[in-house]
């Protein structure tokens, strides 16, 4: 199965400045994929070379089996790109927008069809079209946006923080298009900081760090690497033998707080652990897996301690001089 998005050893400079180091991404027919990193991971400069409006410094990168930079006509008519800050033409209309939009991706094929689309969507995301672009708030920005990207089907969309903007109930509306785009078979490359999302919405994910890839997987792999959080009522159980717990090898950060004990385990071990705590007659046991957050996290956590700390630390005269 030939990938639809791939890339090996990918590399941008900026001058001195190095934005992608050696990133490898794979992205493969009809699967939903996010794309994870803080803001200056590289994912933004990973798009733009996507999409062909950057070129790359060293490396290979194909869509579609093709050269971004060099077939970047042929390839937008196939793509539907939504940023995360969108501007409108400020004297058109929403409905001009979105039309024009759709224009400059080849235009429908099917006027009838394009017009039932764009009208369910305008409906479900609860837009009005006959508003001037200068009119609308950031959110309704993005909506024109979405709406255009999802009227006319793509073969693949690349959505780079696509729900900036959005209230809660608008990002159920997207989630819903997401899907309803996956089971017609497009395949979509999805950017996002809002992790939850990313964790109902995505089939794989890639996380990358400084330029590079850190980890990818399905979640089910990812949460393998990673620990399970077990926690359980004390109840009656008496405390010699919750301590007796911490001695299985499989039982990690044992821990008794308010009524509560909570461990976690490596996750390709909690079936060696269940035989003592059925020993225990626990009860309200509950097992966790990590979440996409935690996974996240583990590969960041250290990064923004370091930034807390550097906020809590005392400043220097330098410093304080510099913020008055």
């Amino acid at each position: 199965m030939t990938a639809v998005i791939q890339t090996r050893g990918l590399q941008k400079r900026f001058g001195r400045a190095i934005a992608l180091n050696g990133l490898d991404l794979e992205v493969q027919p009809g699967e939903v994929h996010g794309f994870l990193g803080p803001n200056g991971a590289g994912k933004s400069t990973t798009i733009r070379i996507l999409l062909g409006l950057a070129r790359a410094t060293g490396g290979e990168v194909t869509v579609f089996g093709r050269d971004p930079w060099r077939h970047a006509a042929e390839l937008h008519a196939r793509v539907a790109y939504v940023p995360g800050d969108v501007s409108l033409w400020p004297n058109f209309s929403g409905g001009e927008a979105i039309d024009l939009l759709t224009r400059l991706r080849g235009g429908a094929s099917d006027r009838k069809t394009y017009a039932d689309r764009r009208g369910r969507l305008m409906e479900a995301f609860e837009f009005d079209p006959r508003k001037k672009g200068r009119a609308y708030s950031k959110g309704n920005r993005q909506k024109a946006a979405l709406i255009a990207a999802f009227a006319t089907p793509a073969e693949l969309y690349i959505l780079d923080e696509p729900t900036s903007g959005l209230d809660p109930l608008m990002e159920a509306v997207f989630q819903e298009e997401i899907r309803r785009a996956a089971g017609e078979g497009a395949t979509v490359l999805l950017s996002s900081h809002i992790l939850s999302e990313v964790e109902q919405l995505c089939d794989r994910v890639s996380i990358i760090r400084a330029g590079v890839l850190v980890e990818s997987g399905t979640l089910a792999d990812l949460r393998h690497l990673s620990r399970t959080e077990i926690s359980f009522a004390q109840g009656e159980i008496e405390t010699s033998a919750i301590e007796a717990l911490g001695a299985v090898p499989q039982a990690h950060d044992l821990r008794s707080t308010s009524g509560h004990v909570t461990f976690t385990v490596d996750s390709d071990a909690v079936a060696d652990v269940l035989p003592a705590l059925a020993h225990l007659r626990v009860q309200g046991l509950t097992v966790a897996p990590p979440s996409l957050e935690e996974l996240f996290m583990r590969h960041y956590g250290d990064d923004i301690a370091r930034e807390e700390a550097a906020l809590d630390a005392p400043k220097t005269r330098a410093q304080r001089r510099a913020a008055s």
